[in-house]
């Protein structure tokens, strides 16, 4: 039997969500939700599960206080056999485990993660599957950014994925975009 709730925890960037379900005696991260400008992270939570309880446990509280330590700014390394990858497309957890071996201070593009995992012409696959990434900070999509240098897209705004990178070290120009020295792929 599946249970799902969903935690919020507070952060630098307003709140985080995270949406869990028990499986037996199993406890999986399903989604986690950034607020960003316009919306916080309960809301969106409420607007994409209906019939979700809220709740806790020691493991989510855990997780949760990972994602605050690395929210604001202390590295952190992530589990991934918690995440419940079964609500992802095969091309996007091929995708999402390619974006996670970026480390801490590095970068990539959508080009390059294409070619990463054998698909050279699909920056624009591996850019929509970041942009609907269930994972984010876990999986840090954060450090994929546009060829040009630009941020790209972020759920929780190109603020905070400004600031989540800068906070590793990454440099912008004085127009916005990313000074590329650490490239990972």
């Amino acid at each position: 039997m599946e249970s799902k709730f969903f935690t919020i925890f507070p952060s630098p960037f307003q709140t985080f969500t995270i949406i869990w379900i028990k499986k037996n005696t199993r406890v999986l991260v399903q989604r986690i939700f950034l607020s960003d400008p316009e919306k916080k992270s309960e809301a969106k939570a409420h607007d994409a599960f209906q019939n979700i309880k809220q709740n806790t446990s020691s493991l989510i509280n855990s997780i949760g206080n990972k994602i605050q330590e690395f929210l604001n700014g202390r590295a952190q390394k992530f589990d991934q056999y918690l995440l419940d990858f079964s609500i992802c497309s095969p091309i996007q957890k091929q995708v999402l485990e390619a974006e996670a071996k970026i480390p801490r201070g590095w970068i990539s593009t959508y080009k390059r993660i294409a070619r990463a995992i054998n698909h050279p012409k699909s920056a624009r696959v591996v850019g929509n599957a970041l942009a609907k990434n269930p994972f984010p900070i876990i999986i840090p999509c954060h450090r994929a950014i546009k060829s040009n240098g630009e941020i790209g897209g972020f759920q929780g705004g190109s603020e905070m994925k400004r600031r989540l990178l800068e906070l590793e070290g990454i440099r912008f120009t004085t127009n916005g975009k990313v000074l590329i020295d650490k490239f990972y792929y």
